[in-house]
């Protein structure tokens, strides 16, 4: 007879009761329930990219992890290869300077930064301006680490964008940090040079940190942007940017952030205690992802602009309206004044025709009245995940 597992009278850290499990952790397991049932759900709601990333890159993989000394452990900065990798991307596609040995941290993913810059930065009780509608992990975050969170509205009528004389009327008097994400998930608002101008000169006015998550900028965005192309902003600023979205790589979690020398080393303080570093050929890999002409990001967005307007059908199914100049990995759309909520319409789309689509609220109240649909999903699946909609709107 198996013995009873007992648990013993423990209580977790307080820290665990501020923050509830990942939205899409629990969705994703009811999704594979539901699938193991044989309910073939559609997924449109996760941006996992399911290109592949380029073949040089996969070689490069292939070629590197053959060989017998390439398994140990790597720097906690990265191999200089990719430092420097990640330097000539800069100055190649965002005309940004930085030095690569000391202005550049490569990250296990961008989501690992959000903790670690939080964790560099803030104390317990200090302020951090999270975007609403935004990325929830901004405000899981900050709880986890005992900061105090100060919401500030990204609306419609104001293209996405803060409104800096709302901002300035806030009491910023504890207020450290900033994060800012452009081109905005889940909203597809482009930054622009004028914007990005704002946002440093706020944050130098204030001495608040300016933290731009910046993994977007190549999908259906002709003008890729940094905010560290605006003069004096290494000064206040911090960029990461990601792999996965433009690379096609987010299961190798490869990442970085830029800024000034201090800021990267305070991170990096933080950073060296928690993990060792990334396996050597998949660096090597992502030094040649990074080589990739113009044409490989072309080749991408021609397929993410079908997608997208076969994402724009099943808006107008939903009877949802969007914005055309959207850029990004998301098509974000506004749901009907008369009709049931963000969290209902979804449930009702997945529960009735097995699509799942991301409902708005989990960005914030802002996003109570919007749905977002992932571009990650093959047109053949978009043009079924078309046809469930229609049959269950009809």
């Amino acid at each position: 007879m198996q013995k009873e597992n007992k648990v013993c009278n423990i209580t977790p850290a307080n820290r665990v009761h501020s923050v509830s499990e990942y939205y899409f952790s629990k969705k994703l397991k009811e999704v594979a329930q539901m699938n193991a049932e044989g309910k073939n759900v559609i997924n449109l709601g996760v941006g996992s990219p399911d290109l592949p990333p380029s073949q040089q890159a996969i070689n490069v993989l292939c070629d590197e992890a053959h060989k017998p000394d390439t398994h140990g452990y790597q720097p906690y900065v990265g191999i200089p290869e990719l430092r420097k990798g990640f330097a000539s991307w800069y100055k190649t596609w965002f005309n940004v300077t930085l030095d690569p040995q000391t202005e550049i941290q490569p990250l296990i993913g961008s989501k690992e930064g959000i903790l670690h810059i939080s964790l560099a930065f803030l104390n317990p009780g200090d302020g951090v301006l999270v975007p609403n509608p935004g990325y929830p992990t901004y405000t899981s975050v900050s709880n986890l680490v005992d900061a105090t969170i100060v919401p500030y509205e990204l609306k419609e009528e104001n293209g996405w964008y803060p409104d800096f004389d709302a901002l300035e009327k806030m009491d910023l008097s504890r207020v450290k940090l900033m994060w800012i994400n452009y081109p905005n998930m889940p909203t597809g608002a482009d930054a622009t040079v004028e914007l990005y101008q704002k946002i440093v000169d706020f944050g130098k006015r204030h001495n608040i940190i300016i933290c731009n998550d910046n993994p977007y900028s190549f999908v259906l965005n002709e003008s890729p942007l940094s905010i560290l192309s605006i003069p004096g902003a290494k000064d206040i600023c911090i960029e990461m940017n990601s792999m996965s979205k433009a690379h096609n790589m987010p299961g190798w979690r490869m990442a970085m952030l830029a800024s000034n020398a201090q800021f990267v080393n305070w991170i990096l303080k933080v950073k060296s205690n928690i993990d060792s570093g990334q396996f050597k050929p998949m660096q090597l890999a992502a030094v040649e992802a990074l080589k990739a002409p113009k044409e490989w990001y072309d080749t991408m967005n021609r397929t993410y602009r079908k997608r997208r307007d076969l994402a724009g059908k099943i808006m107008q199914a939903l009877n949802c309206s969007y914005d055309e100049k959207q850029v990004g990995l998301f098509l974000w759309g506004k749901i009907p004044t008369n009709s049931l909520g963000s969290e209902a319409m979804a449930d009702k789309v997945l529960y009735e025709a097995n699509v799942f689509i991301t409902p708005g609220f989990i960005f914030g109240s802002g996003g109570n009245r919007h749905i977002r649909i992932s571009l990650c999903c093959k047109e053949e699946m978009l043009q079924e995940a078309l046809k469930r909609i229609n049959k269950l709107q009809a």
